[in-house]
């Protein structure tokens, strides 16, 4: 196993809460800070900043993991259920020392359901922790609360962060989590189904955050800043990443971001920060929410400090990242500092990165049908064996492809998780896969992503997901695959003022007249945005569709804004838009079903007359008359068919 030491009296540690006390008891870390919360208030706009040493954390890490093994013992599983923040930090470093098998999940809010709630009930019955963990106020809430998520919880044994902060437990002797022990059940997203209890343990996390602080070149002097969720994946291993490089991490609540965008990179800028990890969603969001300079009350911003501006949640498109980096440059930006790379959670998080520090002039990265590459294969010291293995392989033989052909990604590496808990056949399938004719080879993950390899730097670009490929009908009887991603691309751009970026769906359905499969396209609409000519923004948009990717598209549904269903990391989860469809239950706007068989999509206009019954119809849905609610319907000519449904 290659790893890179700071110092040869320095030794990497086989697990990560080790890295603490070696850190805290070094005279030029133990005042260092190595957590930073940054509080952006809503109101005032007005930073605050909290920060916590290598030596404080230690220190509560000790307290907390003492006072967790007085009614825990060494080996339970511990649902942890705290807010964002430095107290979640402790938690999770604390639950490693004591031993225990941490479940982080998002605290929903006990009297409101939703799919949080979902989310939850599902970690209790499938991780069956002995008790949970969480803010003193959330317990109370908890306690008060009715219904199904207070009868999940009311076998639990709760406990309060602040006690256990203040008072700890009686000097428990802690020999804290080993290599091979579970210290850690982290969910997957949930873009391509129900979100599975992935299990990592102690050694594999450690192994995965080593291989990452090679990878993006982080030492003591690193500095990091970082909003995502601190509950799983990117988020939550980026807090290990810190301790592992000796770095100091600034943290800031999803949440706060969401509000305002452009806290972020002031946050880069105020810290001087060297390396950030952001889902690739942030950059044309900033752009559109926190770019410019036109309001005079945005803080200057300077950029030039960052090394690593770390890109996940593929697919990585060129021009967004073009954009972003030709607004930012005037602030210090560096085009060689973009790190597009790869991550799941089956390999605890890191997988690769394109990026590479010893480049002594800041290259610009090639591209693939449009997309970023995500690593790079090709290496100089091509006798050291890769910590972590990726191959691209066809999917029905487990044979790897030829370079420029796409297949399935498979990934091999001590940090690979050991399985997902309870589905031993879904374990096998994913965690156990084996290439045919390398006798003693190594079990890969298989990711379930499309990736291809090109040029002679061996490029690898992740094109999309298996479940998501929308398969195109052909003249001749055949189809084409297209990656989803690219439909919803194209839908976006054709009507960029009135949807939203990012949520829009592109998936097959059964046509609504017939039982074959048809190409339908969920879009939100931005807030405000259902009053204008909705019919044309469809036609517009099929129409681009038609042009752009040949894809012809049988209903096209506007919605309003939340809508489309997305992972906590602001994946499209597609699979659940399909079933929404389906199902009859999104907040529609305005649909629009074509029914022509013809290539190109010709649609008649609705005459005047249509759309005044339209509008009749509609109002009489809003005045609260009988009959078939809020839907219009308009028909064309035979041959080129369109029917609508406004919702207004």
């Amino acid at each position: 196993m290659a790893t890179e030491n700071y110092d040869p009296c320095y030794p990497d540690q086989p697990v990560v809460h080790r890295y603490l006390p070696l850190w805290a008891k070094l005279p030029a870390f133990g005042a260092k800070p190595a957590f930073v919360w940054a509080d952006d208030d809503a109101a005032t706009g007005d930073m605050s900043y909290t920060a916590l040493t290598y030596s404080q954390l230690d220190a509560a890490v000790e307290r907390i993991a003492s006072g967790l093994l007085g009614p825990l013992t060494r080996g339970d599983t511990l649902l942890v259920l705290a807010s964002p923040g430095l107290r979640l930090v402790k938690l999770l470093f604390a639950c490693q020392r004591a031993g225990l098998t941490a479940v982080p999940v998002i605290p929903p809010n006990p009297s409101r359901p939703g799919p949080a709630h979902a989310h939850l009930l599902r970690a209790v019955s499938q991780t069956r922790p002995c008790a949970a963990v969480a803010d003193a106020r959330y317990v109370d809430a908890v306690a008060g609360a009715s219904g199904r998520i207070a009868a999940a919880l009311s076998g639990l044994r709760w406990l309060s962060v602040e006690e256990l902060e203040l008072e700890g437990g009686a000097g428990a002797t802690m020999a804290g989590c080993g290599p091979d022990d579970t210290y850690l059940i982290q969910y997957t997203s949930g873009a391509t189904g129900v979100p599975k209890p992935v299990v990592v343990t102690a050694g594999s996390a450690a192994h995965n955050v080593r291989a990452a602080r090679r990878a993006y070149d982080l030492g003591p002097a690193s500095v990091i800043v970082s909003w995502l969720p601190q509950y799983h994946d990117c988020g939550l291993m980026f807090l290990l990443l810190t301790v592992v490089s000796g770095a100091t991490c600034v943290l800031a609540s999803p949440d706060a971001f969401l509000r305002r965008p452009r806290l972020w990179i002031e946050l880069i800028s105020e810290f001087r920060a060297t390396c950030t990890p952001v889902p690739s969603f942030t950059l044309p969001l900033v752009l559109r929410r926190g770019g410019g300079r036109t309001a005079l009350s945005r803080r200057p911003v300077q950029l030039g400090s960052l090394r690593n501006l770390i890109l996940i949640n593929e697919p990585i498109y060129k021009a967004c990242v073009d954009e972003f980096v030709h607004e930012f440059s005037r602030d210090g930006l560096h085009a060689g500092s973009i790190s597009p790379s790869y991550g799941l959670a089956e390999n605890c998080t890191f997988v690769s990165t394109a990026w590479r520090s010893t480049s002594k002039r800041a290259e610009e990265l090639p591209s693939y049908k449009k997309l970023l590459p995500s690593a790079r294969l090709s290496s100089s010291m091509a006798h050291e064996a890769p910590e972590i293995e990726i191959a691209v392989v066809n999917e029905e033989s487990g044979e790897p492809v030829a370079d420029g052909v796409e297949g399935e990604v498979w990934v091999s590496s001590p940090s690979n998780a050991s399985g997902y808990l309870g589905h031993p056949s879904a374990s096998l399938k994913a965690f156990c896969a084996r290439m045919p004719g390398r006798s003693g080879s190594s079990c890969f993950v298989r990711t379930g992503d499309r990736g291809v390899i090109t040029g002679a730097e061996r490029y690898l670009y992740i094109v999309g997901r298996s479940v998501d490929v929308v398969n195109v009908a052909l003249k001749d009887g055949g189809a084409r695959r297209v990656h989803a991603h690219y439909i919803e691309t194209v839908a976006f751009g054709s009507a960029p003022d009135r949807l939203r970026g990012g949520c829009i769906a592109a998936f097959t359905a059964p046509a609504i007249a017939s039982p074959e499969q048809t190409t339908c396209v969920v879009a939100e609409l931005q807030k405000g945005g259902g009053r204008g000519d909705n019919r044309g923004l469809c036609d517009r948009m099929r129409r681009a569709l038609w042009e752009a990717e040949g894809v012809r598209v049988g209903r096209l549904m506007l919605v309003e804004t939340g809508a489309v269903p997305k992972t906590t990391s602001g994946k499209v989860r597609r699979g659940a838009a399909r079933q929404k469809l389906i199902a009859g239950k999104f907040p529609v706007v305005f649909e629009a079903v074509y029914d022509d068989g013809n290539g190109e999509g010709s649609v008649r206009g609705v005459g005047e007359e249509e759309i005044q019954m339209e509008e009749r119809c509609a109002a009489s849905w809003v005045a609260g008359e009988g009959g078939d609610p809020a839907i219009a319907t308009a028909f064309g000519s035979a041959s080129g068919r369109l029917r609508t449904r406004s919702f207004l």
